[in-house]
C-alpha cells in the first residue's frame, strides 16, 4: 500500500495515483521554487522559523514525496532538492533532510514498522527534522520500570524548530549501542529552542533539542546505527543515501548564483571599475569567469551523475549489495560531494566578485550564497571526504560509515 502522494491544486485522497510520476512532481517542484524565489532575499533576512516555507511545502504536496509510490523514486527526490536549492538554498536543505529522514526506517527498521512509519507520514503530511550523525555528550536511552525513556540535550542544523517529527541518534543505557529514534516534539518533556546565531543557512530550521525523560514506545526505536562492519550493506548504504542529498543541495546552489548573477548581467548592470569598460557583458574577464565557473559547476554536476547511478544500482542490488560493492557507492558519492562543495563555494565567491562593489548591498541578496554554501560544507567537510577517497583509492580501505549531519 502507498501512502498519499497529494497534489499542488487540489486534495488528493489516500488512494489516488498521481499521473505522470516524476513529470508531476518535478513540475510541482518548479512550481514551489519560482514562489520562493519570488521573496527569498527578503525571508532570508528576515531569518524567521520556516513556518510558512513549510506549509509552502505542505500545500505544494512536496512533503509527501515517497520512493515507490505516485511514480516517485529516489531520483525524482533528488532532483526535486535541486530544484528547490537553486532558489532557496536552506528550505532545499530542510527538504533534503526531511526525504531521507522520513525514509530512513526502510534502511534501519523492519518491513512493517518502516511502512507504518512512511504511510502515517505521507497520510499526516509530517514535516522531519533532526539527524543521526554522533554528537558528544550523545541522548541516552534508558530503561525504566515504566519503559523506555530518552534523555539529553543536542543541536541539529535542520528542520527542528518546524518538525512534526524528529529523527535522533540515541545510545543505549547498558550496551551504548547506537539507535535511530523517532521522537513527537510535542510530547512532554520535549522543549525546541532556535539557533538564532547563525549566519547561513537561516531558513534550515536549526536548533537545540532538550529531551527530559521523553517516553519512547517500541516503534519509535527504528533500528540500529552501528558501524559498517556491524551493519549489512544494504543499511549501510543509508549514509551515501542521505549525503547524495548534500551533493543536490550543493549544486542547486552552484546553479541558483550563476542563475542569478547571469540575470544581473544581461539586465545591463556593470560593476564599478577604474576602466569604464571593464565588467560589461563582453568583458573577457567576465567571460573567463563565467566559463570557469560554468565549466566547474558542469564537472560537478556530471560527477553527481555518476554517484546517483551508482546509488540507485545499490538500491536496486537490495539485500545482494556486497560490502565491496558499498564501498563503491560510498567512495564516489564522497568524490562527488567534494566537487559540488568546491562548484558551491567558488559559484558564491566568484559570483561577488562579477557583480563587484554593487554585491556589498543587503537588498541584492547575493551574500546569502556565499553564507548559505559555506555554513553548510562547515557541516561536511571537504577534507574528510578526500582523506575517505584517498585511503579507498590507495589502500582500498572501505569509506567509514558518516551519515549526514
Amino acid at each position: 500500500m502507498c501512502p498519499a502522494a497529494a497534489a499542488p491544486t487540489r486534495p488528493a485522497s489516500p488512494a489516488e495515483p498521481v499521473a505522470d510520476g516524476r513529470a508531476h512532481w518535478l513540475r510541482v517542484a518548479r512550481e514551489a521554487a519560482d514562489d520562493l524565489a519570488t521573496d527569498t532575499v527578503d525571508r532570508e533576512q528576515a531569518g524567521k522559523a520556516p513556518v510558512d516555507e513549510v506549509s509552502r511545502l505542505r500545500e505544494s504536496g512536496l512533503l509527501t514525496l515517497t520512493p515507490g509510490c505516485g511514480g516517485a523514486d529516489w531520483d525524482t527526490a533528488y532532483a526535486v532538492v535541486r530544484e528547490i536549492s537553486a532558489a532557496d538554498g536552506a528550505i532545499g536543505q530542510l527538504l533534503g533532510s526531511h526525504y531521507f529522514l522520513s525514509w530512513s526506517a526502510r534502511f534501519f527498521g523492519d518491513p512493517e514498522t518502516a511502512l507504518r512509519t512512511v504511510e502515517r507520514s505521507a497520510a499526516q503530511q509530517w514535516c522531519w527534522g533532526g539527524g543521526f550523525a554522533p554528537q558528544d555528550p550523545p541522548l541516552t536511552l534508558s530503561r525504566t520500570p515504566r519503559g523506555l525513556v530518552l534523555g539529553g540535550r543536542q543541536s541539529y542544523p535542520t528542520g527542528v524548530l518546524v518538525a512534526d517529527r524528529l529523527a535522533v541518534r540515541a545510545v543505549r543505557e547498558d550496551s551504548g549501542e547506537p539507535l535511530a529514534v523517532v521522537v513527537d516534539p510535542a510530547r512532554r518533556g520535549v522543549v525546541v529552542d532556535a539557533a538564532g546565531d547563525t549566519f547561513g543557512q537561516r531558513l534550515a530550521g536549526g536548533g537545540s533539542v532538550e529531551l527530559d525523560a521523553v517516553p519512547v514506545g517500541a516503534d519509535d526505536v527504528l533500528g540500529s546505527l552501528s558501524g559498517d562492519e556491524d551493519l549489512a550493506p544494504r543499511a549501510a548504504l543509508a549514509a551515501p543515501v542521505g549525503r547524495l542529498f548534500s551533493v543536490q543541495l550543493l549544486l542547486g546552489m552552484a546553479e541558483g548564483v550563476l542563475a542569478e548573477v547571469r540575470e544581473y548581467s544581461r539586465a545591463g548592470h556593470r560593476p564599478w571599475q577604474p576602466v569604464p569598460s571593464a565588467g560589461a557583458p563582453d568583458d573577457p574577464q567576465v567571460l573567463t569567469s563565467y566559463g570557469e565557473l560554468t565549466v566547474l559547476a558542469r564537472s560537478a554536476s556530471a560527477l553527481c551523475d555518476q554517484a546517483l547511478d551508482a546509488v540507485l544500482r545499490g538500491l536496486e542490488r537490495g539485500e545482494d549489495l556486497t560490502y565491496d560493492e558499498y564501498a563503491d557507492v560510498s567512495a564516489l558519492v564522497s568524490m562527488a560531494e567534494t566537487a559540488a562543495a568546491r562548484a558551491a563555494q567558488e559559484s558564491a565567491t566568484r559570483a561577488l566578485d562579477i557583480v563587484g562593489p554593487r554585491s556589498a548591498s543587503a537588498r541584492l541578496g547575493f551574500d546569502r550564497f556565499w553564507r548559505n554554501a559555506r555554513t553548510h560544507t562547515l557541516y561536511e567537510p571537504v577534507a574528510h571526504r578526500l582523506r575517505d577517497v584517498g585511503d579507498y583509492f590507495l589502500n582500498g580501505a572501505h569509506p567509514p560509515f558518516v551519515l549526514p549531519a
